[in-house]
């Protein structure tokens, strides 16, 4: 197993079924603050939810289709990152986050999406990193700012999402903008 500092006493680290409990645990804890944006805030509502949402994310990397990371702050899941999509064969990956309020202001979801985003574009070869965020998600939008990504635009009505037709935003960044940014 790998832990990668985030900041003092903060790392990311994988996210994987056996720890389905402290999951669904930490989903209980963020659901109120998260279910707005995140829709898996719906969908696990116990262990045994949990740990069928993070097989699917460990069958989806043994596919190399996704992958899904937990930052914990002093020895407690306050959130994650994951790659919702990951298309090695068309160079494209959609990033994705959520973050216990408690943990935020630190700047660990930036410094975690960096750290994904060097991987995919530097070990990887993507081309392009995606992220989609609800066009009411300042939080998200701050954080697609900062990675130096570009809002292409809004997919109006994209989703419905409790009975409610929802727009994305779609924010990417090109290998080559990262890299003029420094693959910071």
């Amino acid at each position: 197993m790998f832990a990668h500092p985030l900041a003092d006493g903060a790392e990311l680290r994988p996210l994987e079924p056996w720890q389905a409990a402290e999951f669904a645990e930490h989903v209980d804890r963020v659901r109120a603050d998260i279910v707005r944006y995140v829709p898996f805030g719906r969908e696990v509502v116990d262990a045994a939810s949990a740990r069928a949402f993070l097989q699917r994310y460990a069958d989806r990397q043994a596919a190399d289709q996704g992958r899904i990371y937990g930052i914990w702050v002093d020895g407690v899941l306050a959130g994650g990152t994951l790659f919702r999509v990951f298309d090695a064969d068309r160079g494209v990956c959609e990033a994705g986050v959520w973050l216990d309020r408690a943990a935020r202001g630190r700047g660990l979801v930036t410094t975690a999406c960096r750290t994904m985003l060097g991987w995919a574009f530097g070990t990887r070869g993507m081309a392009r990193v995606e992220w989609l965020c609800d066009p009411a998600n300042d939080a998200s939008i701050a954080v697609a700012k900062r990675l130096g990504m570009t809002l292409e635009g809004v997919q109006r009505k994209a989703y419905i999402d409790d009975g409610e037709s929802r727009d994305l935003q779609v924010w990417a960044i090109l290998d080559d903008e990262w890299a003029a940014l420094g693959g910071r």
